[in-house]
């Protein structure tokens, strides 16, 4: 027999309750925003993620699922969402027919990195892009979307960390400064870390071995006059509506971001993001289209249900319609559609069981009522109801039970 392949998972009732919850809860603040759904591909060209992600990202040097396929062709299982948004952004000529888009995905990404507690090589991300608006705004939208999000969600003690990583202006003179700064420790720095030093040194500060032992030691980065203005007036618009605080070692993981960095944390372990994002202004140009602002974010559909405490979903109320006889089976086969028709969640179906039986599978699969059809009830017109958490019963008229199956539902 086929087992299930480790770093991967079968998610049930009630648990798939809350993955279903967040998307809806998503969804309905996504819409508010004026975002629009795009369903990604889930396989693209792998140099699609390498040359947007970065080559020296953990993404690329160790934890994306790439192959090549019966055409020759490198592929890769899409480890993030923005290179896609952005590829389909420019393959579907946005930057002529409509500049400005803001787009919201869920799905599932796949990324081959050692399985943890709470971390598996298949996750769910939702996560939201605005494409072409430049002002600090966006930003700061973008940071209360979030919010807006996992607060209706219900998820409590995260805390939101803010930083800018500057410009092509200003970011050089730091990236040098740091270089010289962690040259002196180099012998020091875990064997990743001393190849980021020279290819992406801020890197060193996202690293979860390293980065936590420079905080405080490190240079700080000082932005240009146009990056300084662009994050204050973020910070002002975000002031009295959220609580955040400016962390300087907040660099993020992937290549392409610049200026306005968040993150939302919950927990104190190292792998405590729950959502995170940024400004990445020079991405669209890098792949290929002019040169066009964004800003975007991901959140971890599973971090964030943990960091609620996995509060359980209410099951919707269920029915099961049990039929004692041959002559019954058609009748309560309509009842079920008529109920289903109705909204109503119904099982049943199982007519070639005896009573016994059915009344079992309605016990295994939690209905809260039974509807019982037999000659005696069809003959009178009417239906045996029955209370399967008290026992108790009462006969109701068939022409009149599914509304009063509504009612109790």
């Amino acid at each position: 027999m086929s087992k299930l392949v480790r770093g991967f998972r079968d998610i049930f009732e009630p648990q798939s309750n809350l993955f279903t919850e967040l998307e809806n809860c998503a969804r309905g603040v996504l819409r508010r925003y004026g975002f629009s759904e795009l369903r990604l591909p889930t396989v693209e060209q792998k140099e699609l993620f390498v040359k947007s992600t970065g080559e020296t990202t953990d993404i690329v040097q160790k934890e994306m699922y790439s192959f090549e396929d019966a055409g020759h062709r490198q592929l890769a299982i899409r480890p993030e969402g923005t290179p896609s948004v952005v590829r389909a952004y420019l393959e579907n000529n946005f930057t002529q027919a409509a500049p400005v888009q803001k787009f919201y995905y869920i799905g599932n990404m796949f990324r081959a990195e050692r399985p943890q507690a709470g971390r598996y090589r298949e996750f769910e991300q939702i996560g939201a892009e605005s494409i072409g608006n430049s002002a600090p705004a966006a930003d700061a939208e973008m940071i209360l979307m979030l919010k807006d999000i996992v607060s209706a969600f219900g998820a409590k003690n995260y805390s939101v960390k803010i930083n800018s990583l500057g410009c092509d202006k200003c970011r050089p003179l730091y990236r040098q400064a740091l270089i010289d700064f962690l040259s002196q420790e180099k012998d020091t720095l875990c064997e990743n870390c001393q190849t980021r030093l020279e290819k992406n040194p801020l890197r060193v500060l996202d690293c979860k071995v390293d980065g936590p032992r420079f905080a405080g030691r490190v240079p700080t980065m000082t932005l240009c006059p146009e990056c300084q203005a662009h994050f204050e007036e973020v910070q002002r618009l975000l002031k009295g509506k959220i609580d955040f605080m400016v962390d300087p070692m907040l660099v993020r993981g992937l290549d392409y971001y610049s200026r306005t960095v968040f993150e939302f944390q919950a927990g104190d372990t190292s792998q405590n993001a729950i959502a995170a994002g940024g400004r990445y202004d020079g991405l669209i140009k890098s792949m290929g289209g002019p040169a066009t602002p964004a800003v975007g974010w991901a959140m971890g559909v599973e971090r964030v249900i943990a960091s609620r405490g996995e509060v359980p979903v209410p099951p919707q109320k269920s029915v099961y319609v049990a039929s004692l006889g041959p002559v019954c089976h058609e009748p309560a086969f309509n009842l079920m559609q008529a109920l289903r028709q109705a909204g109503v969640r119904t099982e049943g179906g199982l007519f070639d069981k005896n009573a016994k039986g059915q009344m079992k599978q309605a016990n295994r699969c939690g209905a809260a009522y039974a509807l019982i059809l037999g000659e005696d009830e069809l003959a009178q017109q009417e239906v045996t109801l029955k209370d399967l958490t008290s026992g108790e019963q009462k006969q109701l008229p068939l022409a009149t039970i599914v509304q009063e199956v509504k009612k109790l539902v």
